[in-house]
């Protein structure tokens, strides 16, 4: 049997859209009940941020594994991170799995890459904007990718952790996002967290949005829908 692991709970807000949109996806291709089955670890996300601030890689790794290795002993036939910051090591991870874990980065710059798009602003959280997995993933693809301000980079961080990841939406949030994205000649702007779509969509700018989230959980049910 062909199960979907999902290691969540970065934040619970995305974790919920991700299952709600797979299992979306599937009814309306086959307009029955024949769900994939799901296996969901829950991460506890204020463990998962002291161990990324507090930069102890070596922690940080083997607690994630900890989610990894509980999925894997469920029988899941691949994993997705409901998250991008935790692609900051996704080298290790992959290297330590006993399943496929698929990445969100590289169906991102794959999507950017297929779309013709050069030159893209990365949007996150403080560690993923200061990280370098983007840029590496995608400069392999021709794609450069820029980083907002260090003040536009406090204030998407503060949106994202005081407000997103518990289901906080104001239009003042909104606004400031799509300034930020709009100060930059760029073709499009990475979603780079996966409670930004939450709160922002394509129709409030002109500048193509690569939604992190849904490029994801496309590239998962492709994946699944390819296993014998």
């Amino acid at each position: 049997m062909k199960r979907i692991g999902i290691l969540g709970g970065m934040s619970y807000e995305s974790t919920i859209k991700y299952y709600d949109l797979l299992l979306e996806k599937y009814y309306g291709k086959f307009n029955d009940y024949n769900y994939p089955e799901v296996l969901i670890f829950s991460l506890n996300f204020q463990k998962l941020i002291d161990l990324e601030l507090g930069g102890n890689k070596k922690e940080y790794i083997e607690y994630l594994m900890s989610g990894i290795k509980s999925l894997e002993s469920g029988g899941a036939s691949f994993i997705v991170m409901a998250a991008n910051s935790p692609h900051a090591v996704y080298d290790d991870l992959e290297y330590l799995s006993e399943v496929p874990i698929l990445s969100i980065v590289k169906a991102t710059a794959e999507k950017a890459n297929q779309e013709n798009m050069k030159n893209l602003l990365l949007l996150g959280i403080k560690f993923t904007m200061q990280n370098t997995f983007y840029q590496y993933t995608c400069k392999k693809l021709g794609i450069e990718v820029i980083t907002p301000s260090n003040l536009e980079q406090d204030i998407i961080d503060e949106i994202i952790f005081d407000e997103l990841v518990v289901g906080f939406f104001k239009q003042e949030s909104k606004e400031k996002l799509i300034q930020i994205i709009e100060n930059y000649e760029v073709n499009g702007a990475i979603l780079g967290c996966t409670e930004l779509p939450l709160i922002l969509t394509q129709s409030d700018t002109k500048i193509k949005l690569l939604d992190t989230l849904k490029i994801h959980v496309d590239a998962t049910f492709d994946y699944y829908l390819s296993l014998e």
